[in-house]
């Protein structure tokens, strides 16, 4: 037989204890206890999963200080288990305010069996659901692989391609949606090779004007042009002896494609203004979000320097696709920002949870990490909720608003989304709103956001 789990009643009132134990001993291995002493004796020995408190206890039953003294020792003492409150119909305010605390649930006297038993259930099975998910990440170890979390098979695939490719110098190319993480599966392959101990440079080919990328990458000479008053090595010469990350490499010029080309066939720079070739030994890993493919069809991109890039291609999932990674991720970046904020937070409510689940995350891994960050620093409760995640109802936010003020709060949010998923790349979030660059412009000077 399947062990039961343990559920402690907390109640002074003998004849209740007995009827709640009575009609769940079925169930669960019903513990009793009758006070703060009792209560803190069965939590040590028993450690059970699940608790109902009645906040009325000796010596003062009549008021609820000791209860709620009990209820702190629990989330002080014993963090996951559940303590679901027991209060009469005219206490709700006692039990809003256990809540607040960390309390699960609450349920009121006279206690109605069903609605108990759909309660205890569903704090039974969160519990079971985060104990195992505390198995998990013990099994991970620190979590992650290189700063990395992920357990669906997709993901557990691109570790291991991680592993085989570190280990050697061909260009890879790292293709995946805004906010997958693609700068991480380049550090780590840098952190896992010989080239560890030297540089990992970063360029975003795609957030540097044209006319000032080609001396970013390739360095100048001094006089080489106006403002030129110094020799400067670029990014391939920073990074001699480690790695180079480019970045929306789909955003690079064609004239600077053939000279990226040139160093992948020959390993040599030459700066701008400069006649000398300079052998240079960087491995180059790149990413993009865009189609490649189909940039070559349109003659943006060289098939030629694709084919060069792209020895190792590595196809990053959305999180929409990574089954199961959600929540995991959820609840690691809780952990972390509620660390660093000094927050004492006991996680999120179901409907958190059930919003979490069901949000498709067009921002993907980022987006997820700057909604908790925020709502950590929001929350006044010690549960994440919908609404400090900012995910309610999709348009509980308009209700009020006349239709004027509605459509201009709908546009600016569509705006603001756009930008944050194309790394402020105003030209990439315009044509994902259909819009003109004038009309963004424009939209973007009536809502005052700045210009990025």
């Amino acid at each position: 037989m399947m062990k039961k789990q343990k559920l402690l009643i907390i109640d002074d009132d003998e004849d209740l204890r007995t009827q709640m134990k009575w009609a769940l001993a079925q169930d669960y291995d019903v513990l009793l206890a009758e006070d703060r002493p009792s209560a803190a004796a069965a939590m040590r020995k028993e450690k059970p999963a699940v608790v109902t408190l009645d906040l009325g206890l000796p010596p003062l039953p009549a008021g609820v200080e000791e209860g709620f003294a009990v209820l702190d020792e629990i989330l002080n003492e014993h963090g996951p288990t559940k303590v679901i409150i027991v209060t009469g119909r005219g206490e709700k305010e006692n039990a809003l305010r256990a809540v607040e605390k960390g309390a699960y649930d609450f349920f009121y006297k006279p206690i109605q069996l069903d609605e108990l038993k759909v309660v205890l259930r569903r704090a039974f099975h969160l519990s079971q659901l985060e104990r195992e998910q505390r198995a998990l990440q013990r099994r991970l170890g620190d979590d992650t692989f290189e700063g990395m979390l992920g357990t669906c098979t997709k993901m557990q695939e691109i570790f291991t391609i991680i592993r085989k490719v570190a280990t050697t110098d061909v260009p890879v190319l790292i293709m995946g949606e805004s906010g997958t993480g693609k700068e991480l599966v380049a550090l780590a392959m840098h952190r896992l090779s010989v080239r560890q101990a030297d540089p990992f440079i970063v360029i975003n080919c795609g957030a540097i004007p044209e006319n000032l990328l080609e001396s970013e990458l390739f360095g100048h000479e001094k006089g080489a042009f106006t403002g030129a008053h110094i020799q400067r090595k670029g990014r391939f010469e920073m990074a001699d002896g480690g790695t180079l990350f480019l970045d929306e490499i789909g955003e690079l010029p064609l004239t600077l494609q053939v000279k990226l080309l040139r160093f992948l066939q020959e390993r040599i720079v030459e700066r701008v203004g400069g006649r000398e070739q300079i052998e240079v030994d960087t491995r180059v890993i790149a990413a993009t979000n865009r189609d490649l493919k189909d940039a070559m069809k349109d003659g943006s991109f060289r098939e030629d320097l694709y084919f060069r890039l792209g020895v190792i291609l590595l196809s990053l999932p959305p999180l929409r696709e990574r089954e199961g990674d959600v929540i995991l991720l959820a609840k690691a970046f809780l952990e972390r920002y509620a660390d660093e904020n000094k927050k004492k937070m006991k996680g999120f409510t179901d409907q958190a949870m059930g919003a979490i689940e069901q949000y498709a995350w067009p921002g993907n891994v980022r987006e997820l990490e700057n909604r908790i960050k925020r709502a950590v620093i929001m929350a006044e409760g010690a549960k994440i909720t919908p609404a400090d995640l900012e995910m309610e109802a999709p348009h509980a936010r308009y209700d009020g608003m006349g239709l004027k003020e509605a459509r201009e709060a709908l546009e600016k949010e569509l705006l603001a989304k756009a930008i944050a998923r194309s790394d402020g790349n105003l030209t990439k979030a315009a044509t994902e709103l259909g819009i003109s660059r004038p009309t963004l412009y424009d939209l973007m000077e009536k809502f005052g956001m700045p210009k990025v």
